[in-house]
């Protein structure tokens, strides 16, 4: 059955204000974003999660996208972009300070850092054969990551994620692996946003972020993929 254009905007409001809050989403205030009533809201919520896009937590009123539902709304980010995203606040500080490094090096690592302030992720790029990490305090202060057995599973993540690269090479100019699709610490709780780029080190260079499921996506693809674009650029200046 498939999901109704109300539906889909549920599901997005949903997807970007539990981003903002880290708290579960609840139908009074859909309602009053959507000037409906809360009964309409709750029937809406209900058939989405009975279709898998979203959950109830525990006893809670409200509800979280599962990755089901956040692979729908990356789709549809995508889609409906057709691949470019609109600027972002915080993309020509980003731009700025890759023409601003100087050598290849630097500018790869002052784009990864610069994400990491704009995302407040860990952010990752590859430099030569070796994975630049950046940001690491941002993505173990989340509050999905209190307990020890998530930060175990993200560890193996990180631990692994050179070596994935290196097998896998992603070939899309854009990949976004949610949740349970990472090949790697399926269970960790992250959504991996990352851009193949060309270097003088290698013609699959990699720079993006991790961070939890519950981020904002849009600003996640706008920025990582103008990483990337810029450093392309500049790195052949």
């Amino acid at each position: 059955m498939a999901m109704t254009d109300r539906q889909q905007k549920i599901l997005s409001a949903v997807v970007e204000q539990y981003a903002e809050v880290a708290s579960p989403v609840g139908s009074s205030l859909l309602a009053k974003v959507f000037n409906v009533s809360s009964a309409t809201i709750r029937a809406e919520m209900a058939e989405l999660e009975r279709l898998g896009y979203i959950t109830q937590p525990h006893t809670s009123a409200g509800r979280i996208p599962t990755d089901k539902g956040y692979r729908f709304y990356v789709n549809v980010l995508s889609a409906s972009n057709s691949g470019i995203l609109p600027e972002r606040r915080g993309e020509k500080a980003l731009a700025a300070r890759v023409q601003q490094a100087g050598v290849p090096e630097r500018m790869i690592r002052n784009a990864a850092d610069t994400l990491v302030e704009l995302t407040h992720n860990l952010s990752i790029a590859t430099i030569g054969n070796q994975l630049y990490m950046s940001g690491l305090s941002n993505l173990f202060g989340q509050p999905e990551f209190i307990n020890g057995g998530q930060i175990r599973q993200v560890a193996q993540l990180l631990d692994n994620l050179e070596p994935w690269l290196r097998e896998a090479a992603p070939n899309e100019p854009l990949s976004v692996y949610i949740g349970h699709e990472n090949p790697i610490g399926r269970s960790a709780g992250c959504s991996l946003i990352i851009c193949r780029f060309s270097s003088p080190f290698s013609d699959r260079s990699y720079i993006g972020t991790l961070g939890p499921t519950r981020q904002s996506y849009r600003d996640g693809m706008t920025l990582v993929a103008r990483a990337g674009q810029e450093l392309e650029e500049m790195l052949y200046i």
